[in-house]
């Protein structure tokens, strides 16, 4: 069995070990120490990463009584090595880790939500609850949450012995067998075997990302620490950059968004009464029962399909309309009334390199390897 400095030292960065065993293998060389402040991976925390003498510490995995640290390179058994930890990525686990303590059990406390779900990523953690809740539910428990890192409490792990365990209440995901290690942090008691702080106020500030309906209940995307101060300082900054080009204060931008849409919603309604005014006019140009391919400069993909559609309604024959629109040529066909277009579609695709379709009387898409002339002689052979 491996001795597990991390349970009663969470802050030990440096410790000295012996080698128990060497095994090398196509993914790096297994490395049995007989003790290790290296935290394997389990319980929603990732492994920890460093050095153990010259070598690099790419992972560290348990079975429940042996640690084995992957390295790459060798380590002669009998050695005796310094094991270093990468600190700062320590620290930053200890800090997600601590803020979802203290986060899940206010969640619990007040609502009676499990956590059932939980790893620190990459950028956030996930934290899996086992009910729904509102955006007014999540804000309140956010508070207390800070609130608790404030106060700037002991954060206290422990093994009790078996009879203290089972007359004490705590929170666990499943059911547990044996000894079992409690952290109790910010008012919260929760089984667990990751690394922790020793105080609440060093979590800094819990931060409550994103929320989303997941299964029966919600999905959390929640930063703590340093990770909680760069995404509030990210998110003023894009805040601020929108304020910029919205002429609008942080404080202001939803009524500004709002206005913006609103113009935008009109410019959408006057272009396209331009767009009917434009297919009119192309229509009463257009040689009645005789199909057509006409150029209309300036139309976005709703004007093409106004226009292919209106002259196909008045010639009663097939109509082929195109602008210039995403990498090369965008077109819009019609099918005469009665009339199916899609062979005509998907023989232009092959013919220029195109994506597009629709149903029998309209397809839409554009075209990647072509010019106005070779789509109008395309057309004038296949319409």
């Amino acid at each position: 069995m491996t001795e597990k400095l991390y349970e009663t030292d969470s802050y030990l960065q440096r410790f000295t070990a012996t080698v128990l065993a060497c095994t090398e293998g196509p993914d790096g060389c297994g490395v049995v120490l007989d003790r290790t402040a290296f935290f394997p991976e389990g319980g929603g925390q990732p492994w920890d990463t460093g050095r153990l003498g010259d070598a690099r510490v790419l992972a560290v995995r348990t079975d429940g009584e042996t640690i084995t640290h992957t390295t790459d390179t060798p380590l002669p058994v009998g050695a005796v090595v310094e094991g270093v930890l990468d600190w700062p990525a320590r620290l930053d686990a200890m800090q997600q880790h601590t803020g979802e303590h203290i986060l899940s059990g206010t969640l619990h406390r007040l609502y009676g939500a499990d956590n059932v779900g939980f790893h620190i990523g990459s950028l956030f953690v996930r934290m899996d609850t086992s009910i729904p809740l509102t955006a007014e539910q999540l804000a309140a428990a956010e508070a207390q949450a800070n609130a608790a890192v404030r106060a700037d409490t002991p954060v206290h792990c422990y093994v009790p012995d078996a009879a203290t365990l089972a007359a004490t209440e705590y929170r666990s995901k499943k059911e547990l067998e044996g000894p079992v290690r409690l952290v109790e942090a910010g008012g919260d008691r929760c089984a667990c075997c990751g690394t922790h702080l020793a105080r609440t106020g060093e979590v800094g500030l819990i931060k409550i990302i994103s929320a989303q309906h997941y299964k029966s209940g919600m999905r959390l995307a929640v930063a703590c620490g340093q990770r909680a101060l760069d995404a509030v300082a990210g998110g003023w900054a894009d805040a601020e950059s929108a304020g910029r080009l919205l002429s609008a204060p942080v404080g202001r931008l939803t009524d500004a968004v709002a206005r913006l849409q609103s113009g935008e919603t009109q410019l959408k309604q006057r272009l396209a009464a331009l767009q009917n005014v434009l297919a009119d006019a192309y229509a009463a140009a257009a040689e009645p029962g005789r199909p057509c391919t006409v150029w209309a400069e300036g139309a976005d993909g709703d004007g093409l399909r106004r226009v292919a559609m209106a002259i196909a309604a008045r010639t009663q024959a097939a109509c082929c309309a195109l602008a210039p629109g995403g990498q090369g040529l965008a077109y819009a066909l019609a099918a005469a009334p009665g009339g199916d277009i899609r062979p005509v579609c998907k023989a232009l695709n092959e013919a220029f390199g195109g994506r597009g379709g629709g149903k029998p009387a309209f397809c839409q898409g554009s075209l990647a390897d072509a010019d106005e002339a070779q789509v109008r002689a395309f057309m004038n052979h296949n319409l």
